[in-house]
């Protein structure tokens, strides 16, 4: 990541000396601090201790796009996604908006379980203010390599109706959007 030693200290909470402590082998970091050392590097603990994850990684900066509709109008939200991989357990995270606010946009979070290197499943909820959209995911890889993934949410809605629709994963906003193309004109514009 290109981190200097000071810089992983500040991200980590911890002195600059107890790194270079680590770095040397000289001395274990306590789960907590191995714990703050792993967030601040963007990697598991597991990883952190040097074992690597088997099959595909899916941890990194990705694109995600969702087939919606607000107000009877069908729109499609791209925005960038973070993921962390703990084995087969990937945190997810929104980091900007796909659409305005008025539109139907929002930041959210979620957990997914990554299933035989192919299939993700689990949920997402919005983490801003009073919006109450809250659902589940469900997730293929289309490509062993984890270019891009397809699949459909299903979730309440702003207006507390259950809701659904198509949503693909891709590793650039390219991906993301001519995987959500093609899928729409593969099995139609309505889930």
């Amino acid at each position: 990541l290109g981190l200097s030693q000071g810089a992983l200290a500040r991200a980590a909470g911890v002195d600059t000396r107890q790194i270079r402590r680590y770095e040397a082998g000289e001395q274990q970091p306590l789960l907590s601090v191995a714990i703050a050392i792993a967030d601040a590097l963007g990697i598991s603990v597991t990883e952190l201790a040097g074992r690597a994850p088997s099959g595909v990684t899916l941890t990194g900066d990705w694109w995600a796009s969702w087939q919606t509709s607000r107000d009877g109008a069908e729109r499609i939200a791209t925005q960038p996604v973070h993921m962390r991989q703990e084995g087969d357990l990937v945190h997810i995270a929104a980091t900007e908006h796909g659409l305005s606010a008025e539109e139907g946009g929002y930041l959210w979070t979620g957990e997914l379980r990554f299933w035989d290197n192919q299939v993700l499943t689990g949920w997402y909820a919005a983490n801003e203010g009073t919006i109450r959209s809250k659902g589940t995911m469900y997730l293929f890889m289309k490509h062993a390599h984890g270019v891009h993934m397809i699949g459909r949410w299903v979730g309440l809605g702003y207006d507390d109706q259950v809701m659904t629709g198509w949503a693909t994963i891709g590793k650039t906003r390219e991906d993301s959007e001519q995987a959500m193309t093609e899928l729409i004109a593969e099995r139609g514009a309505t889930p």
